[in-house]
């Protein structure tokens, strides 16, 4: 059923956008409009009635109108209230009521427009075979009526109709079926577009909230990694040593702080489509604030070599991989040292993030989500994330990433 329910344009997850499915009622087993077409139907009936009254004048020889005349016109017309709920009766009601008054001798005129717009909402609806089935029962009735009853119905004299007149209405019905299928394939196609649409905006708000939780993941995890290892210093040399107590907090409190800024520019970007951020997004030229943090954290970072310039979006995942890669050194390594290296050619970044482990099980509270983070971001650039322990101990992330992303192509 949810299948179903997306190929018809989604289901309560999209209405927010574009409003409930027409005839959608929430107390009901099935869809019906929640209004009958009154104002359409109220137009044609008009049109039907006035043009049939012009139609009689310049055919004297058919049966003038007269009150019969006018109630089947009538309820030919007043049938297409219902042409939504239950399109199959009334495309064969309005067939069987402009079949009445055509064999009861009277002009011909818009009648015929009333078999038509109902054949047209048959087919929309799906029930073409229906409709087919109505419109030709209309026109084998007209041509048993022409061909052969005429002599027993009305209007007196009345002769055989030629072939060539029922080439003519065989035309005029082969043009209302065409139009009816015209009109479907159209109402499917913008149902299919609609149904993209909202699941484009779905997948893009799906791609956006991810963002968001691995920006936040990674400021806060890097961030709350070194207020983690500040405050155990500083509660174990708060009586020993109250000065590098002192230094702790004061290294907690900047980490804070940055932390703070970091998660405000991400949701900044849940403010009005089309705001602009407040602040650049952060790239490797803020790699010597994170070898500071790491050296606050007790962790000393050799930087080897330079990076390239990037695209924006490619030297932000190249900042959070690093970040993350150091931030997971302080929680989960025994290693008081590591080590960053560049090497770009060929179109690529390649970025190693070495320690000498060992490995301590210490998780500060994490989620286990640094790793898949970091291979979603690269995913995203069209690069790679390889991530395991070394033949000679210790840690290491290899992480490539295209100089060209695929937005600059």
């Amino acid at each position: 059923m949810a299948g179903m329910e997306e190929q018809r344009g989604g289901g309560p997850s999209h209405w927010w956008r574009y409003g409930p499915p027409w005839g959608y009622r929430p107390d009901g087993p099935e869809p019906h409009p929640a209004r009958l077409p009154w104002r359409s139907t109220a137009l044609i009936t008009v049109f039907v009635l006035v043009g049939s009254n012009f139609a009689a004048h310049s055919q004297p020889h058919r049966v003038q109108l007269d009150g019969y005349a006018r109630v089947l016109l009538l309820v030919a017309s007043l049938l297409l209230l219902w042409r939504h709920r239950h399109p199959v009766a009334v495309a064969f009601g309005t067939a069987t009521a402009a079949l009445v008054y055509l064999s009861a001798g009277y002009p011909y005129g818009p009648v015929f427009l009333t078999v038509a717009v109902s054949c047209f909402s048959a087919v929309v609806a799906g029930h073409r075979r229906a409709a087919w089935a109505a419109v030709g029962l209309l026109w084998a009735g007209h041509a048993l009526v022409a061909l052969w009853l005429y002599r027993w119905l009305p209007p007196r004299g009345d002769a055989a109709a030629s072939v060539g007149q029922e080439i003519v209405v065989a035309t005029w019905v082969l043009a209302i079926v065409a139009l009816s299928e015209l009109g479907r394939v159209r109402r499917e196609q913008w149902a299919r577009e609609r149904a993209d649409r909202a699941q484009a905006a779905e997948r893009r708000a799906d791609e956006e909230r991810l963002r968001i939780a691995r920006e936040l993941h990674d400021v806060l995890a890097h961030s709350i990694s070194v207020i983690n290892v500040q405050a155990g210093m500083g509660l174990a040399l708060l009586d020993s040593d109250p000065e590098q107590a002192r230094a702790a907090l004061t290294t907690i409190k900047a980490a804070s702080k940055e932390a703070l800024g970091e998660v405000r520019q991400v949701l900044d970007t849940l403010r009005a489509p089309g705001a602009a951020p407040r602040a650049p997004a952060p790239g490797l030229d803020r790699l010597p604030e994170l070898v500071e943090q790491a050296a606050a954290a007790g962790l000393t970072v050799d930087v080897q070599g330079g990076a390239p310039h990037l695209p924006p979006g490619a030297d932000l995942a190249a900042f959070r991989i690093v970040q993350e890669a150091l931030t997971n050194v302080v929680r989960h390594s025994g290693s008081r040292h590591a080590r960053v290296r560049y090497e770009h050619g060929g179109g690529e970044l390649r970025l190693w993030i070495d320690d000498d482990g060992p490995a301590t099980g210490a998780d500060a509270g994490g989620s286990g989500n640094g790793l898949a983070g970091m291979r979603e971001r690269a995913a995203a650039l069209g690069g790679t994330i390889d991530a395991g322990p070394r033949p000679d101990g210790g840690f290491r992330v290899l992480a490539v990433l295209p100089l060209h992303t695929r937005e600059d192509q």
